[in-house]
């Protein structure tokens, strides 16, 4: 069994010399972290790289810098600024979780235990904010931290199967003292150093510990069960235009793409609906979208309005903003312009 102290005082000190700088971060000896400020980039980067966050991060803290804001903020204002970064429910979610705690004073609960008590907020998100922003020894363990502790005990039972025994060691290893620089310094050894392929072992801080290392089997782990092909899905997908407006819908708050703006589609999430209005409707092409669970192929029809819509809404084509649109529905926009003004 590794030494859990001395590998805590090596990374450590690592970290105190090359923590990377992100806009969500207090920096080594730089105080406590903002909760809100830590709970937001936590939920944001479920499922997210760095690079995609840090954008929207900056945007939402400036429209709405503290937690109050954000819960009065309306709902299509946060939709909006969240389009793009996918899996929406984290943004129904992150609505909800702000009005949860501006209606219980704005102080967020500073245990693992009260945190998931919140809307949206899981094991993970709550051993996080819980080591992050308020020093508690939890254990916070990501893709990066599973990769790390694999490697240094030489874990070969393949994901997902290896989850628990993973966690067990990193518990192991967590200290009491200074759990939240603890916590992301093993996120940034993941990223940075103890990388997917090509690990950089020589400049590794922890390269005298690592047993994958010694047996020299740092790059294959963690070994990984392959996964099933996606299943494929099908679907159509309407742009009504009139000579100024653009037909839209606003989804259901539940499922797939729940809450946002899009325009109005069928077959692809289980419904069953006919076009949203008269047109003259033709297919333009096919947009293909990956998700989680599954690939899409969705049939884009387009057309000129003849009549008011039987579902959704018409914006005025000056007040469209694409950008609104998640990044299926951008796609499709995409593919839809070139007659978009006629």
């Amino acid at each position: 069994m590794r030494d859990a102290a001395v590998i805590a005082t090596a990374l450590l000190g690592w970290y105190d010399r090359h923590a990377r700088v992100l806009p969500w971060r207090v920096p080594p000896g730089g105080g406590r972290a903002d909760p809100y400020r830590v709970w937001l980039s936590e939920v944001m980067l479920q499922q997210t790289t760095v690079a995609a966050v840090k954008g929207y991060f900056l945007r939402f803290t400036t429209l709405w810098p503290t937690v109050h804001d954000l819960a009065a903020a309306p709902d299509a204002a946060v939709m909006a600024e969240w389009a793009g970064l996918g899996y929406y429910a984290r943004a129904r979610n992150l609505i909800a979780c702000a009005r949860a705690v501006a209606a219980a004073g704005g102080r967020f609960p500073d245990s693992a235990d009260g945190l998931r008590a919140l809307p949206g907020i899981g094991p993970y998100t709550a051993a996080a904010i819980a080591a992050i922003a308020f020093e508690q020894p939890e254990t916070v363990v990501d893709g990066n931290v599973e990769r790390v502790v694999a490697r240094l005990f030489a874990v070969e039972t393949p994901l997902p199967a290896a989850k628990a025994k993973l966690r067990d060691l990193a518990a192991i290893l967590t200290p009491a003292l200074r759990p939240g620089d603890y916590a992301q310094a093993m996120m940034d050894l993941g990223a940075t150093i103890c990388t997917p392929r090509n690990p950089a072992c020589g400049i590794c801080p922890l390269i005298h510990h690592c047993a994958a290392r010694v047996a020299g089997i740092a790059a294959d782990l963690p070994r990984r069960t392959p996964k099933a092909p996606k299943p494929q899905r099908s679907g159509t997908v309407w742009v009504g235009l009139t000579r100024d407006a653009v037909l839209t819908e606003t989804r259901p708050e539940r499922g797939l793409l729940g809450g946002v703006l899009a325009f109005p589609s069928t077959g692809w999430d289980g419904s069953d609906l006919p076009p949203p209005a008269v047109a003259g409707w033709r297919k333009i092409g096919e947009v293909r979208h990956v998700f989680t669970h599954f690939t899409l192929n969705l049939t884009v029809m387009r057309g000129t309005l003849t009549g008011p819509p039987e579902r959704g809404g018409l914006i005025p084509l000056r007040d469209f903003d694409a950008g609104a649109l998640p990044g299926l529905m951008r796609k499709v926009w995409v593919l839809a312009q070139p007659d978009a003004k006629g």
